[in-house]
């Protein structure tokens, strides 16, 4: 796999770069510190930041240089507005790689209109729709969380393990609702469950009682919820609760986080979900440093976000620069085998073994592997509302 980097290095050189004034390294941090999200981001984006100040303090990256983050808002779900941030990440602060951004449809928009016309690696902690998969990003997109073409397929295998064949559908309307929703239809009937209906809904309304009311017609008892824990998916819980539509809900990566907990109360005992994530050593490791930092270990995609600043640490070291093009060409071989393999709390490890010439193999977190389009396979976690939290129940 490494070989076939040489096509991208020279596409990359053929796009121009950018490289790192002084000692400081600016990497852009595109997250939705404003939006349907907003209550996971802070959490994602300070895991990215423990790996880059890991590296940072190491004292061994290019010599001792530092990586500054410098934060935009992708809003989650304006792209409008994600583009002209990252326009601005790109040419007025001078960043060198971008991590992010979060929600599929403003990664889209950025990848194709800024990031990859400009030569700029993008590494998304987050953006799960299966349409990012076969996007024309010149091997400058990665992500580190598993497409919903995967989780469709794990959702059909936990309603069909607790014998649930028969379900109502909502998904926010968006890249990333709609190619779950899509995943999941394929994967349920595939293994003999029924969707008796599939209705998307929009985020930011104030009251979602006809939306509930249509899904509630279908006659399904149970609710798969495909949207945001801090909007409209929010919203379509509560309205359902409140009108007696439905008490059963099955949610997706996008729903789970304790803010839709606090919000809902005990009435959300018992829902199921999933969202990426695993029990390894390296999961244990990081759930460690993170908590020592003060960050939720347990939320979505936390493990993905220090995974992925990890990763464009690594790629400089390896390239010998933090030049763009030097970024996107050893990416994906710092990611994958052969090499030493580095754990979570081992990029001093990583930098050194890079810097005398060797090669690793980062499994981090989330045990990072990347195909030939730059995403993982991944894992998944069921959990359920239990105690007041989401509680793991197996791994998938």
């Amino acid at each position: 796999m490494k070989k076939l980097l040489l096509v991208s290095t020279l596409l990359a050189a053929m796009t121009g770069s950018a490289v790192a004034a002084g000692n400081e390294i600016k990497i852009g941090v595109l997250l939705g510190f404003t939006g349907p999200i907003e209550s996971l981001t802070p959490d994602m984006a300070n895991s990215a930041e423990l790996a880059f100040k890991e590296a940072s303090d190491s004292g061994l990256l290019l010599g001792g240089k530092t990586i500054i983050p410098v934060r935009a808002d992708s809003t989650c779900v304006d792209s409008a507005a994600a583009t002209t941030n990252a326009e601005r990440l790109i040419s007025s602060d001078g960043v060198v790689a971008i991590y992010g951004a979060d929600c599929s449809g403003v990664t889209g928009a950025v990848a194709n209109n800024v990031a990859v016309p400009n030569g700029v690696v993008m590494i998304s902690p987050s953006a799960t729709s299966p349409g990012l998969s076969t996007i024309k990003d010149n091997g400058f997109f990665f992500r580190t969380s598993p497409s919903d073409a995967r989780q469709g397929q794990v959702l059909a295998t936990v309603l069909t393990s607790r014998g649930i064949k028969d379900i109502a559908v909502t998904y926010t309307n968006n890249d990333y609702g709609k190619g779950l929703a899509d995943s999941f239809a394929t994967a349920f009937a595939a293994v003999g469950g029924t969707v008796s209906i599939t209705a998307a809904h929009e985020d930011g309304k104030a009251d979602y009682s006809a939306e509930v009311g249509a899904l509630s017609a279908a006659g399904s008892k149970y609710l798969a919820v495909f949207g945001y824990l801090d909007q409209g998916g929010k919203g379509i819980i509560q309205a359902s609760l409140d009108s007696g539509a439905f008490e059963n809900f099955v949610l997706a990566d996008g729903m789970i986080g304790s803010s839709l907990i606090d919000a809902i109360g005990d009435d959300l005992a018992g829902t199921i979900g999933t969202v990426p994530g695993g029990q390894s050593k390296g999961a244990s490791t990081y759930a460690d440093m993170a908590t020592k930092a003060g960050i939720k270990s347990d939320g979505p995609y936390t493990g993905e976000s220090y995974d992925a600043g990890a990763l464009l640490a690594l790629a400089m070291q390896a390239g010998g620069s933090a030049d763009r093009a030097a970024i996107q060409a050893n990416l994906m071989a710092v990611a994958n085998a052969p090499g030493a393999k580095i754990m979570p709390g081992e990029i001093a490890k990583g930098l050194k073994i890079l810097s005398e010439g060797g090669d690793i193999d980062y499994v981090g977190a989330t045990n990072v592997e990347f195909n030939d389009v730059g995403e993982v396979f991944g894992t998944f976690k069921e959990v359920e509302v239990k105690g007041g939290k989401f509680e793991t129940i197996k791994i998938h």
